[in-house]
């Protein structure tokens, strides 16, 4: 995220009338300036959209779980021994 510039620009923009009273209910809410509630909302609104950004696509996941997820050899047959062991530890007492 760029770094927050204590300079301010003044600039105008047209709000319907439910939006405008969202805007002043946060003010409110927040304790803090309509112009302040803008500037977070713009912030987080980036930042959700970096963090969108660099999400895999589901055919990007896939293959990245195809690939054993990161994992070398020796840690995903450990990952699944470990995972058999914790299955047959919750094994009802007539399953064995």
């Amino acid at each position: 995220m760029a770094s927050y510039s204590p300079r301010l620009v003044r600039t105008s923009m047209s709000l319907d009338t439910v939006t405008l009273g969202l805007l002043d209910e946060l003010a409110k809410r927040e304790s803090i300036s309509k112009s302040e509630v803008m500037r977070r909302a713009v912030r987080k609104l980036k930042e959700e959209s970096d963090r969108e950004d660099h999400r895999l696509s589901p055919l990007a996941a896939l293959e990245w779980l195809q690939k054993r997820g990161g994992l070398d050899s020796a840690e995903s047959d450990a990952f699944k021994s470990a995972i058999r062991e914790e299955r047959d530890a919750k094994r009802y007492w007539w399953e064995a």
